[in-house]
């Protein structure tokens, strides 16, 4: 049985990739207390209920140990959950089942750290310009695709937008760290990306093959 969840009940609500502004950014729903529902069933229930691209469960908030849904599957990895969660638990580190994901604060900027080997599949797919990507219209389901173009090559300015292609509900998803992670690791380069309706996140390079991706969060 799913319990009623609110605010008062241990939902928040965030946004994350939050732009200059302080708008936009992809909506995350975070339970911190995980073993109110500790059946896999449950979880995805209310993923499915809530409707957000992902929802997180903490399962330890100290340890920062968390488990990331979709509104129809669970995932290993994915990037605005860990980035909204380390600001939300204030910790220095978030766990997933692909591994221990570092986190830091700097300014109104929350970074994470994390391996492009476990981000799931996208196909990063390249236009002549930043109109061309904002002219898109939705794509059939199937394929999980990231669309992208320079604004800025020599600034590494990114205009992108994302195509989950789940047929669950979500059919452009506002703010994607592991897309971008995937992206900056394919470029080799540090990216200052604007996805969506105005959310941005920043990336760069890291030692043994991590890649950083940063973001502001605020409670809805």
């Amino acid at each position: 049985m799913i319990e009623p969840l609110d605010a008062s009940g241990g939902l928040d609500v965030l946004r994350v990739f939050c732009g200059p502004d302080g708008r936009h950014g992809n909506e995350l729903g975070v339970v911190r207390d995980g073993a109110r529902l500790p059946a896999g069933k449950d979880r995805q229930a209310l993923a499915a209920k809530l409707g957000f691209s992902e929802t997180v469960f903490v399962d330890d908030p100290e340890r920062g140990v968390i488990d990331i849904y979709t509104p129809t599957l669970r995932l290993p990895f994915a990037g605005h959950p860990c980035v909204g969660t380390a600001w939300l638990l204030d910790v220095p580190e978030v766990v997933t089942p692909a591994g221990v994901v570092e986190s830091r604060q700097d300014g109104e900027f929350t970074w994470i750290s994390a391996d492009a080997r476990w981000a799931p599949p996208r196909t990063l797919r390249r236009y002549a310009s930043a109109a061309e990507v904002d002219a898109l219209g939705v794509p059939a389901p199937g394929e999980w695709i990231y669309a992208w173009a320079w604004q800025d090559e020599a600034a590494g300015r990114v205009r992108a937008r994302a195509f989950p292609g789940r047929d669950d509900g979500i059919t452009e998803d506002e703010a994607t760290g592991a897309a971008a992670l995937l992206l900056t690791h394919e470029l080799g380069r540090a990216l200052n990306i604007t996805q969506g309706r105005g959310s941005q996140l920043l990336t760069a390079p890291g030692p043994d093959g991590l890649i950083e991706v940063g973001g502001r969060v605020r409670l809805t």
